[in-house]
């Protein structure tokens, strides 16, 4: 029996010359009718939390405010993760599309594009595709604008509630929650964050109709997804392919014929050892019994010749760079896993001293503030528990 193929598509980078059509189709239709499609497509946020798209858009809507947001979070900044920029420099007006239709549903007249500062190159490209946008808000009808704010490098502004506390003029730290941002966002107002990703899907659900997204993936896990794959591949670059996959099927199309282990994720993900392959699917629910990982979109493939221990190393110094230093349990935590990691390479500290490690992760889980902190554990615990050996020696 031969290998399976993934199934490849081109859904999200598709030319779509009756670009206006749809949209004026789209906006013609009754509000509630576009939030069932959007629920029933199963559309999940693509940026790696998951939380169902047309879900956070009804929120929104019902709620009761005078001024209301529309944020496209473009601020890219997942190591091993460049699909979003692609995204905005061939199809950005699928994005602008989806800012559209949210802002129509919800009452917002305002939105902006949050762009990593390192795609500062982007703004002169963008700034064309938003007049072209503008104009056709203005023929149909709907009053709109979206401007551009600018990022300026951190990694933890892609963290929703630090990006609206930057766009705010304040340093960029995640907010407390509840309330989340559809209920009080970006200046005290309901508000719609969404990635790139995201919204570039919802425009193949305004074409297609949430069935054909539907029909694509596994339960709980519909739809396409980009993925940037990078590594030891001898095919790097960005993919769509269908939720569900196991990590085998993945490895068996991009691998190098000799993957020791993929990085689903970033560093904020899991790493999968080889041995683990065919039971873990990726998805927020694997058709598998197995594990499911869920990806912002990052697939970092790992030969025989690399050292899990740099690996992991390399993937701490960007946590203890990036931390915001806000919480106790990221801020220290970082530094102490830094140290207790390089001392136990080093012969400093017993070899047991990494299942300390391990149960300081644990804490951070559980009692960091945001997403940054909390998944330090992920690639920590994966790659101590899988590659204890390499840890050592």
């Amino acid at each position: 029996m031969g290998k399976k193929q993934l199934r490849r598509m081109d859904l999200i980078f598709a030319n779509d010359e009756d670009f206006r059509d749809i949209l004026k189709q789209t906006l013609a239709r009754p509000n509630e009718e576009i939030i069932e499609d959007m629920i029933s497509s199963g559309l999940k946020g693509r940026g790696g939390a998951g939380f169902p798209t047309g879900l956070k858009w009804k929120l929104t809507a019902e709620e009761k405010a005078k001024n209301k947001y529309i944020i496209c979070n473009a601020d890219e900044g997942e190591p091993g993760t460049f699909k979003d920029r692609e995204i905005l420099t061939q199809v950005s007006y699928k994005v602008l599309a989806g800012m559209a239709v949210c802002a129509k549903i919800t009452g917002a007249k305002e939105g902006f594009i949050y762009l990593r500062g390192e795609y500062k190159f982007l703004v002169p490209l963008l700034n064309q595709e938003l007049d072209k946008f503008h104009s056709a808000c203005s023929e149909l009808g709907l009053k709109f604008n979206v401007k551009i704010f600018m990022g300026s490098g951190a990694y933890i502004c892609g963290e929703e509630s630090a990006l609206m506390e930057s766009m705010e003029g304040r340093r960029g730290e995640p907010r407390n929650k509840p309330p989340f941002p559809t209920v009080k966002g970006y200046r005290g107002c309901p508000t719609v964050i969404n990635n790139v990703e995201t919204l570039a899907h919802t425009f193949t659900i305004f074409k297609y109709g949430p069935r054909k997204f539907r029909d694509l993936g596994v339960q709980d896990s519909r739809g396409s997804k980009l993925f940037s794959v990078s590594g030891d591949t001898p095919t790097p670059g960005i993919y769509e392919l269908e939720l569900g996959m196991t990590v085998q099927d993945f490895v068996d199309d991009f691998g190098d014929g000799d993957t020791k282990a993929v990085q689903v994720g970033g560093a904020s993900g899991f790493l999968v050892p080889r041995k683990r392959f065919k039971e873990t699917a990726i998805g927020y629910q694997g058709k598998l019994t197995g594990i499911s990982l869920p990806t912002g979109g990052s697939m970092m493939i790992y030969n025989s010749s690399r050292s899990m221990y740099n690996v992991l190393n390399n993937y701490l110094d960007f946590f203890q760079e990036e931390s915001c230093g806000q919480c106790t349990p990221c801020r220290v935590g970082c530094q102490q896993l830094v140290k207790g990691v390089d001392a136990v390479k080093r012969g400093d500290k017993p070899t047991a001293y990494l299942d300390k490690l391990l149960k300081l992760t644990d804490t951070m889980k559980f009692t960091a503030k945001c997403g940054l902190g909390q998944s330090v554990a992920n690639s920590f615990q994966s790659i101590v528990e899988n590659f204890r050996e390499e840890m050592i020696y």
